[in-house]
């Protein structure tokens, strides 16, 4: 881990970015009209927005093939710099095929509006099976993440980008603080380490519990859950907000935690993703990195601690950031408290703790969970959220 006088330095060295300047938008603004358009989806959407911030340091752009199979087979970029999730525009063959390598590329948000440019270097096909084998773990469709790839386009466009411009956040704007802001923030702070925590479910009490013992060790806590595209069924990243509000007002020291949204997209990819999301909060300053119980899974694709394994397949200092692994917190009857099976001496019978299916069943039928799952400020949201999304 390098530590530098303004922190911890960026993945790959240096904080990108590819915002445009505003002579650089006036120039693009004024070629729009006579560029080809490529359309992106809220997934690529959300990754022209995390490259272009630096939240994908040292990306300046959607991978060339030679970083795309590099990345697939061995979790490296070409150089050899570790990354562990693709990052690419996926396009179908007839969008392609007119686009010439070596001219710029308008691109546009679902719905229609010029967000960006891509420098368009390269356009390659790919093998869809392989890379969801590879990165998955599973070539099933009915795996969410894999099924994004089917889904997509044959040919990957590649090429530096630029972002138009910097939107703020429609839903979460005094939460939109990016990487070189949350760098500037630390520093303000006098934090030296910082531990990253990423979610994209509500706050229960076994996240207090890891956030909190994680925070005995290092000077800061930054909150940064996940609110770009997540599965259908997922909590809405509005509902996730609010909890972590009411949890931040009445259970954390304010000068401490830092609640900061990620833009990122969901990917579901498990061990991979949790090493993708240890490097994202690298580039936002953090030192440290929280991975629990089956980080970034999904159904029964991983075992239970495979997003901890992962991290032995890399060399100590190589990521650049500290692992802190964390065992399935439980409410412990015997000790009256919180625990793991590492500090508990309870039997499984004398634990209490709930599957978030089982969360939301209560939910629906408007019963709290036990206060030694959720705080009840935290239990009463979700359930006003649950039936106002059942007569919505």
């Amino acid at each position: 881990m390098t530590l530098r006088p303004d922190g911890i330095a960026p993945h790959g060295g240096q904080l990108i970015n590819r915002i445009a300047t505003p002579e650089q938008k006036q120039e693009f603004l004024e070629k729009a009209d006579s560029l080809p358009r490529v359309q992106l989806d809220e997934r690529t959407t959300s990754d022209l927005v995390m490259i272009a911030i630096g939240g994908f340091s040292p990306l300046t752009g959607f991978m060339e093939e030679a970083d795309y199979q590099s990345v697939v087979d061995q979790m490296r970029l070409a150089n050899g710099l570790p990354w562990s999730i693709p990052v690419t525009l996926s396009v179908d063959e007839e969008v392609a095929a007119p686009l010439k390598e070596g001219s710029l590329v308008r691109l546009d948000d679902p719905t229609g509006r010029f967000v960006g440019v891509l420098e368009l270097t390269q356009k390659y096909r790919y093998d869809k099976q392989r890379e969801a084998i590879n990165v998955y773990r599973t070539d099933e469709a009915k795996h969410p993440g894999v099924q994004v790839v089917y889904d997509q386009g044959a040919v990957n466009l590649s090429g530096s980008v630029w972002l138009l411009e910097r939107d703020p956040h429609p839903q979460f704007p005094k939460y939109q603080i990016d990487p070189a802001e949350s760098r500037a923030l630390f520093k303000e702070k006098g934090w030296k380490t910082v531990v990253g925590f990423q979610t994209r479910n509500p706050i229960h009490r076994a996240h207090e519990y890891i956030q909190k013992c994680a925070l005995e060790t290092v000077d800061g806590l930054f909150l940064h859950p996940l609110v770009g595209a997540t599965k259908s069924d997922d909590i809405p990243a509005d509902v996730r907000m609010r909890c972590y509000e009411i949890m931040l007002e009445h259970y954390y020291p304010q000068d401490r935690v830092i609640l900061a949204i990620n833009p990122a997209a969901m990917r579901y990819a498990g061990p991979r993703e949790a090493i993708f999301h240890a490097l994202v909060r690298k580039n936002y300053g953090c030192t440290h990195f929280i991975v629990g119980r089956d980080h970034a899974g999904v159904g029964d694709y991983y075992g239970t601690y495979d997003a901890q394994h992962i991290f032995e397949e890399f060399e100590p200092g190589e990521l650049g950031i500290v692992p802190m692994k964390f065992e399935h917190a439980f409410y412990c009857k015997r000790t009256e408290q919180m625990a793991t099976t590492k500090t508990s001496p309870s039997k499984p019978e004398e634990r209490i703790h709930l599957s978030g299916t089982k969360v939301r069943e209560m939910l629906r039928r408007g019963e709290l969970p036990p206060p030694q799952f959720s705080r009840p400020e935290v239990a009463a949201e979700l359930i006003g959220a649950m039936k106002g999304a059942a007569n919505a």
